[in-house]
């Protein structure tokens, strides 16, 4: 499999990944494929599709994560995670971050605690709730908040908002749609901080990550 990944491009994501990195993506993509044929976690089969469209297009996010998140051990949540993406890869290749796994349906969050403990993820946590519950019992606890393909962008900031802190970011993986979604967004209450295209190599397919911050209102 490593061959595989090495063939897919993910040498040229520039994110220098050790043996133990790849070791680990592996695992979390076999595990993924054992479980999908009995849980159906996704609609996608096979593995070289699910190298690239699951595997690589989780983190192609990381170099602007990166460059956005200055702090040592930032508290990032992933809602609606499904089968752990992009959160677990995250978890992976930057140990040091902590991540917070949202999903209701408990045959996915089954899935998210084995690979928690099957690969030693000491920083993530899984949280079998729906967002809105969580949103009850954390407020305002994350410096950043991601999804990827969990629900339109404006409902999506709607249910990130409460969960950041006052300087948060929210990271949205989006397709080709985003600035169709971006249009439905009340730019009074949201700022645009960052609009990139990734590069998913080898594959012809449109994504970006857009990168908004909530603008605070002063109280009347």
């Amino acid at each position: 499999m490593s061959n595989d990944l090495v063939s897919l491009g993910i040498e040229d994501l520039g994110l220098n990944l050790s043996s133990a990195n790849i070791a680990d993506l592996e695992l979390f993509l076999q595990e993924m494929g054992r479980w999908n044929q009995v849980h159906n976690l996704t609609a996608i089969e096979g593995e070289k599709n699910s190298v690239r469209l699951h595997l690589i297009d989780s983190i192609t996010v990381l170099p602007i994560m990166r460059q956005f998140l200055g702090l040592e051990n930032p508290k990032i949540a992933d809602l609606g995670s499904g089968g752990g993406l992009p959160a677990i890869p995250i978890a992976i290749l930057q140990p040091e971050w902590h991540v917070t796994l949202i999903e209701a349906i408990r045959k996915k969050t089954a899935f998210l605690q084995h690979v928690r403990g099957k690969l030693g993820l000491k920083n993530i946590q899984v949280l079998s709730e729906r967002v809105e519950a969580v949103v009850k019992s954390q407020p305002g606890q994350f410096d950043a908040v991601i999804s990827r393909a969990f629900t339109n962008l404006a409902h999506f900031l709607e249910l990130s908002l409460p969960l950041l802190k006052p300087d948060g970011l929210v990271f949205a993986m989006k397709a080709k749609r985003a600035g169709e979604e971006l249009q439905d967004v009340c730019m009074d209450d949201w700022r645009l901080v960052a609009d990139e295209p990734l590069q998913i190599p080898n594959l012809a397919v449109e994504r970006r990550l857009l990168v908004l911050s909530p603008v605070r209102k002063l109280p009347l």
